[in-house]
């Protein structure tokens, strides 16, 4: 992932790996209603339309509407010229593709933006006039995602935001003392989002999406803090960043363990072991006891599954 352009990298990878992310943010943006599970057709990030190939962000259909979103760090006063060039291409090409009598319909464009300041618009415009004097106002949203709280990220699902969450501190990041009580309550915040997450995610059987998301908070959250180690070192794990090398390396330590022993001692009582190891450096990391359970459960059904040696 491209250190220079993180944020940028973490929202496409967010898109690509994680599309079913679009779908509250789309909701949110632009007021629909569709379902979590709402199929997106996604456009290639390379879109061959008639001016020639345009590189976005983000270009889908969800059912018969075409989305358009490109994740902004700052606010550009050109970004309009883009934005406007980017929906021309899309809508001739929708034209094209459904023939004559052509028309042509802009996509539902929007512009999340990562950092803003208090002269930051709402919109992006453009006054565009015919030669016949006729003139019409393209406009497209700007969403300024460090307004939205934490508690509205989870209550509607605007899992997509998570990375950037820490962003809003970000002037006060790299000179902020790891053990002042400013950073203690940061700790605290970061721990509940690392646990809401795992509520809406773990516990519902999606490890998979869980580790997505933390994985990309972590290199978001390790860029801001590149210059502030002291207070990384506790983020970090704050985040879920030790989770993520309990889920892969030590899970699969103790399986190879437990299995060892068990050739020696009998195979369950070995499991068993390795088993309660686990959950005790687990449970060390502050990790919910029924999370453990589960994980440890999924272990066992793993296991079991294995053919005796």
């Amino acid at each position: 992932m491209d250190s220079s352009n993180i944020y940028d990298s973490v929202f496409k990878t967010m898109v690509h790996k994680t599309p079913k992310l679009l779908v509250p943010l789309i909701n949110e943006v632009f007021g629909r209603r569709y379902e979590i599970d709402a199929p997106i057709v996604q456009f290639n990030e390379e879109h061959e339309g008639p001016l020639g190939t345009r590189i976005s962000d983000s270009i889908f259909h969800i059912e018969d509407m075409v989305y358009h979103l490109e994740c902004q760090r700052t606010h550009d006063a050109s970004m309009v010229a883009r934005m406007i060039e980017y929906d021309f291409s899309i809508a001739l090409q929708e034209a094209f593709e459904q023939g004559a009598p052509y028309r042509m319909k802009f996509p539902s464009s929007c512009v999340p933006l990562l950092r803003h300041t208090s002269k930051t618009p709402d919109y992006l415009e453009m006054e565009v006039e015919m030669p016949d004097s006729e003139s019409f106002r393209y406009h497209t949203k700007i969403y300024k995602t460090q307004l939205v709280s934490e508690e509205e990220i989870f209550r509607r699902r605007l899992l997509i935001l998570l990375p950037f969450y820490l962003m809003r501190y970000e002037k006060e990041l790299s000179s902020l003392d790891a053990e002042s009580d400013t950073a203690a309550a940061l700790i605290r915040e970061c721990r509940e989002i690392r646990m809401r997450l795992a509520d809406l995610t773990l516990l519902q059987g999606d490890e998979l999406l869980y580790r997505q998301i933390t994985e990309l908070i972590i290199r978001a959250s390790d860029h801001l803090l590149a210059a502030n180690e002291p207070l990384n070192r506790k983020v970090r794990p704050a985040m879920g960043g030790e989770v993520l090398e309990l889920m892969d390396d030590k899970i699969e330590r103790s399986r190879r363990e437990g299995i060892q022993e068990g050739i020696a001692l009998g195979r369950q009582e070995g499991f068993e072991r390795a088993e309660s190891i686990l959950a005790e450096q687990m449970a060390a990391l502050g990790i919910d006891r029924a999370l453990i359970d589960r994980m440890m459960a999924d272990a066992a059904a793993s296991l079991k599954g294995m053919p005796h040696q």
